[in-house]
């Protein structure tokens, strides 16, 4: 029972209910107010006709009227013309006429269920003639008749005195009136039905295709909790707002998948990168402590212990400022600073590790200032950055390039160096997390595979991009600064 209540809170039933309601709301103000109007307008139409055949009657029954002979109902019966005339007048017009005096009693009648009777018509009736000069009404008169009939009565005046001498009242069956409205309604409902049934099935339809999209994401952010994110929508080539929600769904996806692989790899990574220094830290002072270490070589070992040490701990850092790097926005400022001048603290401070190489530099670096956006720190970082993996990868006596150009607004920051050609598979690698070249392309064992990595993250800060080629041993690398 829970299940079943829970079903029918659900989106597609409620699409169905709000949108069948509407149509069944929209179909019943419609029918009742048809009905109604044109009920009226015949009724109306109804009254009018008799009301006018019961006037004709009463101008012709004037002259009977006002001359007084009649006393009674009997009399008046007995006069063939006056009957000849009243019956049929009674049968041209398909009603029945009642020829009462001026307080309502009955003189004459065409109905013949209703001859040898003493009849008075309603005292309201005669009343409402006297003083608005007709009377129209649907009523059984008083229990006259067994239903309800269209009655209209209209008094009898005289031309020449202008007095009114007698009433004159017709009655008419509502038998075919009621069953065309009869047949009306049955038609209605029928056709109603069928108008249901139709935005019944189309509503279903519609909220299917709009459903099924909404309960595939439903399931697949399921599995995505449990960590399954292999799971993709089916767009089933759309181009509205489903189709573009369900593509977004898997963009979303592919980044969930992404980051969760990148996540796995970190983890990896740095479970390696940190596995080995403190295996060394470790090894070396269990075998202090147990005396497999000769105490003439324990300074050796503890100085091993201490570097690697610091190793661990740069390693560390660098992944704190990796972290750092993620949130900051360097735009939001939109300072501006002289990028020539953080490329000469970068030689400056670099001149230890090139002279130790035996390295020439060619710096190609303008005297003028030339004006950047962004933050002076992190892009001075840049520039160590790859200057330095430059420098540790060179080949020993050969010359480094440092240089800038100002090109179609951003100035554009070339380092070039020559060594090794790096294979055009693993271009694309050198900016990931972790990532190390072959070493043995480089005297230098203590890098972290992160230096490349923070130099990708802080241009892309910047919103700016790095490009990378390697060929015939000469690798370059060139990223752009925005001038404006």
């Amino acid at each position: 029972m829970k299940r079943l209540k829970n079903r029918f809170r659900g989106l597609y039933w409620r699409h169905m209910l709000v949108t069948v309601g509407m149509v069944a709301l929209t179909l019943l103000l419609l029918g009742a107010s048809f009905f109604s109007l044109s009920y009226n307008y015949a009724r109306d139409q109804k009254s009018e006709e008799i009301g006018g055949r019961a006037k004709i009657l009463s101008q012709l029954s004037v002259s009977y009227l006002e001359s007084g002979r009649y006393l009674d109902m009997e009399e008046l019966r007995n006069d063939r013309d006056f009957q000849q005339l009243a019956t049929f007048a009674a049968a041209v017009s398909d009603v029945h006429f009642l020829i009462c005096d001026t307080e309502g009693h009955v003189l004459l009648t065409t109905d013949s269920q209703l001859e040898g009777r003493v009849i008075t018509m309603p005292e309201e009736m005669t009343c409402e003639v006297m003083a608005e000069g007709e009377a129209a009404r649907r009523d059984d008169l008083d229990g006259l008749y067994p239903n309800r009939r269209f009655v209209v009565g209209v008094p009898a005046v005289s031309p020449n005195t202008g007095i009114v001498v007698g009433e004159v009242f017709a009655v008419a069956a509502t038998t075919s009136l009621d069953s065309m409205w009869q047949g009306f309604i049955g038609l209605f409902f029928l056709t109603a039905f069928v108008v249901l049934m139709i935005s019944f099935m189309a509503s279903s339809v519609t909220t299917m295709r709009q459903i099924q999209p909404i309960r595939e994401m439903a399931q697949a952010t399921r599995q995505y909790a449990e960590g399954n994110f292999d799971i993709r929508m089916n767009d089933y080539g759309r181009g509205d707002e489903i189709g573009e929600l369900a593509a977004s769904f898997n963009n979303m996806a592919e980044s969930l998948q992404q980051t969760e692989r990148q996540r796995r790899e970190f983890i990896a990574n740095i479970s390696h990168e940190l596995k080995t220094p403190m295996t060394t830290i470790a090894g070396y002072t269990d075998g202090i402590l147990d005396g497999t270490i000769p105490p003439e070589n324990e300074r050796q070992y503890l100085q091993i212990i201490s570097n690697e040490s610091r190793r661990l701990s740069r390693l560390v850092r660098r992944m704190l400022d990796v972290s750092q790097l993620q949130v900051m926005d360097p735009l939001r400022s939109g300072s501006h600073f002289d990028v020539c001048e953080s490329m000469r603290r970068v030689l400056i401070s670099m001149e230890k590790k090139i002279n130790d190489r035996h390295l020439d530099v060619d710096a190609d670096i303008p005297e003028e200032p030339i004006l950047v956006r962004g933050d002076n720190d992190m892009i001075t970082q840049v520039i160590y950055n790859l200057l330095e993996n430059a420098a540790k990868f060179a080949r020993e006596g050969s010359t480094l390039y440092l240089g800038i150009a100002v090109m179609d607004g951003k100035a554009r920051v070339t380092v070039r160096n020559r060594g090794d050609t790096i294979p055009a598979e693993e271009l694309p690698l050198l900016f990931e997390r972790f990532h190390k070249s072959d070493k043995s392309r480089s005297e230098d064992k203590d890098g972290y595979g992160l230096g490349l990595y923070i130099v990708k993250t802080i241009l892309a800060q910047h919103k700016e991009e790095i490009n990378v080629t390697s060929e015939d041993g000469v690798t370059t690398f060139m990223f752009s600064l925005s001038t404006e």
